[in-house]
């Protein structure tokens, strides 16, 4: 009797641990179903988001599909949530190859390489449609993909979290509105010429910052995505939302190519092949939780604006000498190619 008491009461504590450590650990419910101390090679990927975005779940489905195809010999060790750091810390790892990988903001990616911030451009990748064809068309892409050869990395792909618009605490329905809005942009300097030349009023701001920011009013609106603000309940301060739709914010993966190179050819192959085909997947899921994230919000009493045609145009007016000189150091004729082919 006393040892079925003790075996009970074993179990009940193993229950117990268990539920305790999936309640504390955000990431439980991510673990890999096999055991990766038996790899060859381990790529750590780095990223600063939460995996319930899609963009950002593609590392662990990435993790998996690369275990499989490559038997085991390749672990990728994914950590989200900014385990490994912010941003700006994380790229500097990367450089030195002690993080092999990272899936970087498309407003951080701009700190890597100048051409990188082709894609956080006002107006330039700015609808799902853009962006495929700009992923798909090599004479768009491959000067994109090898923008950061000189800092040793490789663009292998891109994922999203949505378009961009403005979350703000009172309603924005015209641009004299925003006026009235002191909005946190990222740590970019892409959107700090952006807001510059739109004349608003920004305040440059840490990511981890925002919530009490928000609280406490020392910002009153977010340059962000509908699909983020809503999973990270920014909704419940800021209750409006204004479709500006100017960009798309992305994940670029960046890979060092130090340790890429020292992959057998057959690896490299596979372990590229997998990212392809991992994002292309994870882009089609992007397009539908930015629907289905809009729709909650809308069922949770968020209100959605969008503004008229002409305060589009004068944005898209007022966004010309940014565009001119970002244009200078991406590359005029690559810019004038991508707008030409995407449509101005």
């Amino acid at each position: 009797m006393k040892k079925s008491i003790a075996l009970i009461l074993t179990v009940l504590m193993v229950l117990v641990a268990s539920q305790v450590t999936a309640k504390d650990d955000p990431l439980a419910a991510w673990k890999p179903k096999f055991d990766p101390s038996g790899a060859e090679y381990t790529y750590i990927l780095s990223n600063v988001s939460h995996p319930v975005i899609e963009g950002v779940a593609v590392g662990y489905k990435i993790r998996d599909a690369v275990w499989e195809k490559t038997n085991g010999r390749i672990y990728v060790d994914f950590r989200p949530l900014a385990q490994l750091g912010g941003e700006k810390d994380v790229i500097s790892k990367l450089k030195l190859g002690a993080v092999q990988g990272m899936l970087s903001s498309s407003v951080a990616a701009a700190n890597v390489s100048d051409r990188l911030g082709i894609v956080n451009l006002p107006y330039v990748i700015d609808t799902f449609d853009k962006l495929d064809t700009f992923r798909n068309t090599p004479e768009l892409w491959e000067p994109f993909a090898n923008g950061a050869q000189k800092q040793g990395l490789l663009v292998a792909d891109i994922t999203g979290y949505g378009m961009y618009g403005w979350a703000t605490t009172t309603p924005v329905k015209t641009l004299a509105d925003a006026q009235n809005v002191n909005f946190r942009i990222a740590e970019a300097p892409v959107n700090t010429d952006s807001y510059k030349a739109w004349g608003l009023k920004f305040t440059v701001m840490p990511w981890p910052d925002v919530p009490q920011a928000l609280q406490t009013g020392v910002i009153t609106g977010l340059d962000h995505t509908a699909i983020v603000c809503n999973i990270t309940k920014k909704f419940t301060i800021a209750k409006n939302f204004t479709e500006l739709n100017y960009a798309q914010g992305l994940f670029v993966h960046l890979v060092n190519k130090r340790w890429l190179n020292k992959l057998p050819k057959d690896l490299q192959e596979t372990f590229l092949n997998v990212i392809k085909e991992e994002s292309a997947k994870t882009r089609v899921l992007t397009r539908k939780q930015h629907e289905a994230q809009v729709a909650k919000a809308k069922e949770a009493g968020v209100q959605f604006y969008q503004l008229s045609d002409a305060d589009i145009a004068q944005l898209k007016k007022e966004a010309e000498p940014v565009l001119a000189k970002w244009g200078k150091k991406i590359g005029s004729d690559y810019l004038a190619k991508v707008q030409a082919a995407l449509g101005k």
